[in-house]
């Protein structure tokens, strides 16, 4: 299981299921009022059962992937367990009205066939609009899935779109630190070039002085 949620909604529909299948042995012991309760009673047990699986099926949304499959199978399973249920409930419901139809006398054998045949076209009416029911829900949880995953989609775009503006910053960025860097060594080279030139010039005045102030001594002190 994947959450807690899915957990209590699994709980919610064993319990349904376990109080349903014991509903169409009590329906065929009633009669009258009592066996039209009963009926009603079944039939609101397998709708909350049905809406706790749509609920079990909304939880695959939010489910890691890891647990979807098993999860979608169990529903799947517990779906077909309980349209099975109701099919045999109904069926024995069919039988058990026409077996207690077929012992009264035969006068009414006439009119035994024609209920039997309404009660069969009933249940063939009744099991036709579950099946209708239940591809509604099909389709409206197909739709549900396809607008979350289109509005996944359009957030994944918008964040590739975001992303791409941020790389295209950043490279403007780095474009912008390579001129300047490019710059910064033209500069570089320029004022190591001054300093040695500067350093030659005044290699050479030292050396110019130097000449001259042996010059003034030699002329001063060693030529008479």
């Amino acid at each position: 299981m994947s959450s807690e949620e899915f957990e209590k909604l699994h709980e919610i529909y064993k319990s349904l299921y376990d109080e349903v299948k014991l509903m169409p042995e009590r329906i065929l012991r009633c009669q009258g009022e009592e066996r039209k309760r009963v009926i009603r009673d079944f039939d609101e047990r397998v709708s909350e059962a049905e809406e706790v699986l749509q609920g079990m099926e909304q939880e695959l949304f939010g489910a890691p992937s890891s647990f979807r499959t098993p999860m979608s199978s169990k529903i799947r399973l517990y779906r077909r367990d309980l349209a099975k249920l109701q099919r045999d409930t109904r069926l024995s419901m069919t039988q058990g009205f026409s077996g207690h139809i077929d012992s009264r006398p035969g006068i009414y054998a006439a009119q035994n066939d024609q209920s039997t045949h309404l009660q069969s076209q009933r249940t063939l009416l009744i099991q036709g609009t579950e099946s209708l029911n239940n591809a509604s829900k099909s389709i409206e949880r197909s739709q549900q899935i396809a607008a979350e995953t289109d509005r996944i989609g359009t957030d994944i775009i918008e964040e590739l779109g975001e992303q791409r503006d941020q790389l295209d910053r950043t490279r403007d960025r780095l474009v912008n630190t390579g001129e300047n860097l490019s710059r910064s060594r033209k500069i570089m080279r320029a004022m190591l070039r001054r300093v040695v030139t500067n350093k030659l010039l005044l290699s050479i005045i030292i050396i110019m002085e130097l000449a001259i102030l042996a010059g003034v001594v030699y002329l001063k002190f060693f030529r008479k």
